[in-house]
């Protein structure tokens, strides 16, 4: 062959080849962390959670805005199955086609949400031909045989048209983002179980409760009574909650199963949660949605549902005992912490400190969008960016380092904390052996308790204090946080002192960019980091 003919030939091959597509998004673990590969590396989701009916191609504009106000990477946005199947077998995806084109153009990733079956309990986002057809889709019946607001997870018609919608919706998802991966991770249902009903007392639901116990469930969630039998034989007063979990779980994992042979992402559960301090757990007493994912039935969901990977918790639990003991169950070796909810109130916002320490998947404040509707108590009384302001501050701080603080996460050299109800001082043992020890509500200079009047920086009236640190080299420390004072002190693996503090940030390339020492009255009494995030490079020294 010539040389022109040649050149022409390999010209032509180039032009045709297929464009490879991205590196699909993948949960990975590593000596019990985790991470979320996005391109083939760790990536933190700084989330920001739509409200519920933002859901609409004209209602994205006030999404987009706070999103960006806020510095998030991620928008988590509820695609409902009464949208996409309006009518039976007649699907329209055209939302999804807008949110995924301007998700690109915003440069933000996403978290899609399928609410169909159940959303925070409930139908209501079920098509109308599914709720006006109780013979076909049953609901769940209690022990006088009376209909419950919840559909049957023993429904086998519901069962088979959500599978069909979801797998659709997959189907078309990987036609129009295979290549870019827009899309990260997606959410099967919403907040599933039951409140004010322990289970499906329906005749299908009943003849279950009376078989064996599957023994992938026996072999996860410890028997309470004896080692096989019935739900009742083997779990005893815990039998028809744990009952309702598998069940539901079955049900999701079903759906996600059909989805992933269809579009490979990675899939959740979220859950509203029980009492997290009530140890051991008692019973199902009406004070919790019975069967949804809460965290002493993690391994049910696991048993029943292999196709899902994170069992999440929705965190808007008021007291700060509660939410790190939530954060704490959720984090197992075989389950990743990922919050896909959390208040939108100004307190959360300190929590994304803490989180981050601890190696979270990323963090999503609910409802952080500009509509015209707040869900107080549960989050802020204001829907404008005063709401968004508390957690713009923490994602922009972390926003230039994400991938970094994915990585150090992932190595297990990250720790972090917030500022408690009750104001206490706390203490952070690093992994390189030195031991951040922490106060609050004290001034730039000098100690407090010197100070007879006992006067207190404006703004400390509620807590509001948290940091975040990383060990990034040896005796090398990245510390970011805000109303924190951190005193560096050495531990049972190591002492010594601070050789030198810098403060600065990172450029978009991940090179430290230095803007000045801090020496003198900066460090004689602590590292203090005031109302607006402060992100300080720490080299320890080791005494000889």
């Amino acid at each position: 062959m010539k040389k022109a003919a040649l050149i022409a030939a390999l010209l032509a091959a180039v032009l045709i080849a297929p464009v490879s597509a991205a590196e699909a998004p993948r949960l990975v673990q590593r000596d019990g962390h985790h991470a979320l590969l996005v391109d083939g590396k760790p990536f933190l989701m700084l989330g920001a959670q739509a409200h519920n009916s933002s859901n609409y191609p004209k209602a994205l504009g006030k999404v987009w805005a706070a999103a960006n106000d806020a510095h998030a990477n991620t928008v988590l946005m509820p695609v409902a199955w009464q949208q996409v199947e309006p009518q039976e077998g007649q699907f329209d995806f055209s939302f999804l086609d807008v949110l995924v084109k301007e998700a690109r153009q915003q440069d933000k990733r996403l978290v899609l949400l399928w609410f169909a079956t159940w959303k925070n309990t409930g139908g209501s986002y079920t098509p109308d031909w599914v709720k006006l057809n109780g013979k076909r889709f049953p609901s769940m019946l209690d022990r006088d045989g009376k209909a419950n607001f919840c559909f049957s997870p023993f429904g086998e018609e519901t069962l088979k048209a959500d599978k069909r919608a979801f797998v659709a919706l997959m189907a078309h998802l990987k036609k129009i983002d295979a290549t870019e991966r827009t899309v990260l991770m997606v959410q099967v249902e919403n907040e599933a179980g039951t409140y004010g009903l322990v289970r499906d007392f329906a005749p299908a639901a009943q003849a279950a409760f009376e078989q064996p116990v599957p023994a992938e469930v026996v072999a996860r969630q410890k028997p309470k009574a004896a080692a096989s039998g019935n739900w009742r034989e083997v779990y005893g007063d815990y039998a028809d909650e744990y009952f309702h979990a598998w069940a539901i779980a079955r049900y999701i994992g079903e759906i996600a199963k059909a989805g992933r042979a269809v579009y490979d992402l990675p899939m959740y559960v979220n859950g509203a949660l029980r009492e997290a301090l009530e140890q051991p757990p008692k019973p199902w007493q009406g004070n919790f949605a019975s069967g949804g994912p809460v965290w002493d039935v993690i391994d049910i969901y696991k048993a029943a549902a292999p196709a899902i990977d994170i069992v999440a918790p929705d965190i808007y639990t008021p007291n700060s005992e509660g939410i790190k003991a939530n954060m704490r169950l959720y984090q197992r070796p075989d389950n990743a912490l990922w919050i896909p909810e959390i208040g939108n109130a100004e307190g959360y916002a300190r929590w994304i400190y803490a989180a981050l320490g601890r190696g979270t998947l990323g963090v999503a404040p609910f409802g952080l969008d500009y509509f015209n509707y707040a869900n107080f108590p549960l989050g802020s009384k204001r829907a404008d960016k005063t709401m968004v302001e508390p957690f713009a501050r923490v994602f922009g701080a972390f926003r230039p380092i994400q991938r970094q603080w994915a990585q150090w996460a992932f190595e297990g050299r990250t720790r972090g904390a917030a500022e408690g109800d009750d104001r206490k001082p706390q203490s952070l043992e690093l992994p390189g052996g030195w031991v951040a020890k922490l106060t609050y509500r004290q001034w730039q200079f000098w100690d407090l308790a010197w100070d007879s009047k006992d006067e207190r920086p404006a703004g400390t009236e509620q807590p509001g204090g948290g940091v975040a640190i990383a060990q990034i080299g040896d005796d090398e420390l990245l510390i970011v946080g805000q109303r924190t004072r951190v005193r560096m002190e050495g531990g049972p693996q190591a002492s010594g002192f601070m050789l030198r503090v810098e403060e600065g940030s990172f450029d978009d390339k991940g090179r430290w960019q230095m803007e000045r020492v801090w020496n003198g009255d900066q460090v004689d009494s602590g590292l203090n980091l005031m109302a607006e995030p402060i992100m300080l490079k720490v080299k320890m020294a080791r005494a000889r």
